[in-house]
């Protein structure tokens, strides 16, 4: 129980003051004593109580004078800042002539589980009545407040409650149902609103209407006519609109702004924004479509064409356009998105062509292509548009994509959407839930139109590095597609293929100018570039042949210039990456893990070193909490099956420390426990890890391997790294069908379920021992 307070007395004639609140008080030789008595305590606190009808309330606010002073008019004056209710206890002496009591400060009950309920209906409605008032930055105010008790006593600054009601506030400590009155006198105060605006309507409406307007509109044919405005008002429009094809619901809402328009004041700001917004969905093209490429093979022709590999995402697309066909072969109508199934997502690393891919599909079907990019997004109004209200007010972004693609049916790619974020003006990603639900989306209703929009013929494709951070609401209605990357062989491929003819065009050269070999297109991937995708092969590309351009200049004779590998330094320097596992392995307690990251599949060195002092672990490397847990689960296999494991115990008791290098990477994932396990062995028994080995799956207490992620990716990461040989979770088998076949013959992968079967086959053979002379 709180303790109890001595605090001067400050009573308020008719009106009162809850927590939270901030007020100014005139003060009377009653007050002043209090005040005086406040001044010179070291809180300037003091207890406020209600005075209604001469009667003191049972529970008054714990204050804080903010400043003391003199109106204009010469009378003295206080700000009280309410801080918390009190109960009111018995008189006790105090200095000065004020009254002094005890008081006893009082918390809001806890909140129940219907209580956020409860504060977000009075919310709605507190909004509600401010609008009316455009009173916009309370409203601002009143949407960030989170605490339901708080929110309940800003009750004190409405006019429409009276004394009595806010000394019944003050009193009820329980919030729920503090929030249940407030929500009843709201509602009450809103009815009587709506009836007074009700009243006033009826009585204007009981004007002679006919004679009004036709008054109304001879003198505004006449004001026009003299400031040479003599125009057509909203004649324009109204031709437009009978021109233009539209649903029966739009139209009614068009010709009915048309009206207004005609009415409106050509200096009234309102004509400016019903121009906007009847452009806006005039230029909306509402029944246009584009007709659908039905022959598959074409289809087909033109994924590979544009595209070497990505089988999966090229058959999901065939799939799609052969349900199509059929129905259409059928007589069947197919009802946009909700025939054609959920939303198509590409996750993968940059550089391995989703963008590129999601043009590629709008071609093959026919379809207009418009491109969505959602990065950094974190308003909700860019995907639901504003409210006309607004200045400046637009229709979102979906609108958008819709009228620059010029038909309801395009091939819309929603770029980047796992970096779409969320603050206090909305979560975009909850806006997209009715976008990307095949069930949902053809009424869709975009803020600004204020009209249902209907998206079902739209397809929409989704592009992402990483699932994580994808909300589940979203990912749930969506199919993925996983792009991996590309082996060495699909690069030169894409290279030759692709990549060399577009930058050769830029460059302005020919083949009978300049030539790339193979060889040298297999070196730049595998010795300039280390990615998963392809985009810093195109960029050594261009820098190939932007040298080669600046040499032809300088020296016409000089063609044909032939690239071989042999000449890549003198185009690109000396390789960037060489095969650097043999040595840092060389050394006991290094070992070679494969991890995945956002650029995709990666090898990953964990270092171990013994060093003296008191026993324990330190773990470096910028290591999330699920890896730093890898580390203590991989120390304590170790110790506890030292002896199975043929490590030396001493060694384990000694202060242990653990380091993956790139220190300014974070990193976390469970994946790196056998790597970590195969480290402290390797150090604690003396022999190195094998050179061509790595290694990735998450251990147990007991020692057993668990399944991982991203097989695919970091197999390709290991192939990449030069690695031979790869020891994955026995569970993982399944996942090997995704891996290419060129890279399953150059890597040899063995299949484990006990890191101890691991341990002593990724570990160097232990030294002979000399025999004795």
């Amino acid at each position: 129980m709180a303790e109890a307070l001595r605090l001067p007395v400050l009573p308020l004639n008719d009106t009162v003051l809850l927590p939270g609140m901030v007020l100014p008080v005139t003060l009377d030789s009653e007050s002043q004593a209090a005040v005086d008595a406040s001044v010179s305590s070291a809180d300037k606190k003091l207890l406020v109580v209600p005075r209604l009808d001469g009667v003191y309330g049972a529970v008054g606010v714990l204050a804080t004078l903010e400043q003391v002073g003199r109106l204009p008019s010469g009378e003295p004056a206080a700000i009280l800042r309410g801080t918390g209710r009190a109960r009111i206890g018995t008189g006790v002496p105090g200095a000065g002539a004020a009254l002094w009591v005890e008081a006893t400060p009082v918390d809001d009950t806890a909140p129940t589980a219907g209580t956020a309920e409860l504060a977000a209906e009075y919310k709605r409605l507190v909004v509600s009545v401010l609008q009316t008032r455009g009173n916009w930055q309370t409203i601002d105010s009143v949407q960030r407040m989170t605490d339901p008790g708080r929110l309940a006593d800003l009750a004190g600054y409405a006019s429409y409650l009276d004394a009595r009601q806010k000394l019944e506030l003050l009193d009820t400590t329980d919030v729920d149902d503090r929030l249940h009155r407030l929500i009843e006198w709201t509602l009450a105060h809103i009815a009587e609103m709506q009836v007074s605006e009700k009243i006033a309507d009826d009585v204007r409406e009981g004007m002679e209407k006919s004679q009004r307007e036709f008054l109304l509109r001879q003198q505004l044919a006449a004001i026009r006519k003299e400031l040479g405005e003599d125009g057509d008002g909203g004649s324009d429009y109204r031709a437009r609109a009978e021109a233009t094809e539209l649903p029966d619901k739009v139209r009614e809402a068009v010709v009915r702004e048309i009206d207004r328009l005609e009415a409106t004041s050509e200096q009234s700001p309102e004509g400016g924004w019903i121009r906007t917004w009847l452009d806006t969905v005039l230029d909306l093209p509402w029944n246009v479509r584009t007709p659908d490429n039905d022959d598959v093979r074409a289809a087909r022709a033109v994924l590979d064409a544009d595209h070497f590999g990505l089988d999966d995402v090229k058959d999901r697309m065939i799939e799609h356009l052969a349900v199509r066909a059929r129905r259409s072969s059928r007589g069947l109508q197919l009802v946009g998105g909700r025939g054609s199934g959920a939303v198509l997502a590409l996750v993968g690393p940059p550089g391995v062509g989703k963008t590129s891919l999601g043009e590629s599909v709008a071609r093959s079907l026919g379809r207009k292509f418009v491109r969505v990019a959602l990065g950094g997004v974190r308003d909700e109004a860019e995907i639901r548009g504003h409210r006309r209200t607004y200045v400046g007010a637009l229709p979102g972004r979906i609108v958008r994509a819709i009228r620059e693609a010029g038909s309801m049916n395009p091939v819309v790619l929603l770029d980047e959407i796992d970096k779409v974020g969320s603050d206090y003006r909305g979560d975009p990603a909850a806006a997209l839930l009715e976008v990307l639900d095949p069930e949902q989306n053809h009424t869709f209703r975009d803020h600004y139109l204020d009209l249902d929009l209907d998206l079902s013929d739209v397809l929409f494709l989704a592009t992402a590095n990483v699932i994580d951070t994808i909300p589940g609401p979203l990912l749930d209605r969506m199919e993925f597609v996983q792009l991996d990357g590309y082996t060495e062989d699909e690069k030169v491929a894409i290279a030759r293929g692709h990549l060399l003819p577009r930058e050769m065009d830029r460059a302005a050269l020919t083949t009978d100018e300049v030539t790339v070999d193979d060889d040298a297109l297999r070196a730049i991937a595998a010795e300039h570039t280390r990615e998963a995708g392809v985009r810093q092969l195109d960029r050594a590309l261009a820098r190939i042949l932007r040298k080669a351009a600046a040499t032809l200049a300088t020296d016409p004779a000089a063609a044909p210039l032939r690239v071989t590998r042999d000449e890549l330094r003198t185009y690109l320097g000396r390789p960037r990456f060489t095969p650097e596992t043999a040595e840092r392995t060389a050394v006991p307690g290094v070992a070679t893990g494969l991890a995945v990251t956002g650029t995709g599949g990666d090898v990953l060195f964990i270092e171990v070193t013994a060093v003296d002092g008191e026993p324990g672990l330190t773990v470096t490397g910028q290591l999330g909490d699920v890896m730093k847990e890898s580390a203590q689960i991989a120390l304590s296999y170790v110790r506890g099956h030292a002896a199975e494991l043929g490590v030396d115990p001493a060694v384990l008791t000694k202060r242990l420390h653990l380091h993956v290098p790139a220190g300014a990477v974070p990193k976390d994932g469970p994946s790196a426990g056998v790597t970590m396990v195969t480290a402290l062995t390797s150090l604690a028994s003396g022999r190195p890890v094998r050179a061509e080995v790595g290694m990735t799956g998450e251990v147990t207490l007991s020692g057993r391997v668990l399944p991982i992620g991203g097989v695919k990716q970091k197999l390709l990461a290991a192939d990449r790294a030069g690695l031979t040989t790869v020891f994955l979770p026995a569970r993982n088998e399944p996942d090997l069908d995704d891996v290419p076949a060129e890279v399953r013959e150059r890597l040899t992968v063995h299949l484990v379920g006990d890191v101890a079967d691991l341990v002593a086959r990724a570990l160097e053979a232990p030294a002979a021992v000399p025999l004795a002379a």
